[in-house]
């Protein structure tokens, strides 16, 4: 699956690409206005490198308490999931990979969606 994203930096082109899309799309911009980018985009390589496969450690919280307080909807995750495919398409992610990943992160859907 690593091999699938070209490594940590096709990782963090998909994290980079999944986040300045998110950030101006008028349907969840709102979520990313006081959060610190740069630490989010650290933390979101991580567990995608992680859960990935390769060889680092996850120094962010759980899914439950990062989006505690943030009252998100389906809808919400549906936008960012949306963002995310395009970034992986473009990063030049197999669809099958792409699935395969999506597969692994469905399960953080209850910590995540909490409206």
């Amino acid at each position: 699956m690593l091999e699938a994203f070209h490594g940590l930096d096709g990782i963090g082109r998909v994290v980079d690409g999944m986040i300045d899309r998110s950030i101006e799309d008028r349907r969840i911009a709102g979520t990313f206005v006081s959060h610190d980018l740069v630490r989010l985009r650290r933390v979101l390589k991580e567990q995608f490198a992680y859960i990935l496969g390769a060889p680092v450690d996850y120094s962010g919280r759980d899914m439950a308490a990062s989006h505690r307080d943030l009252g998100l909807q389906a809808a919400d995750l549906g936008a960012l999931v949306e963002n995310l495919q395009i970034a992986m398409a473009e990063e030049g992610v197999d669809f099958r990979a792409q699935n395969r990943f999506l597969a692994r992160l469905a399960p953080m859907k209850d910590d995540v969606v909490t409206r």
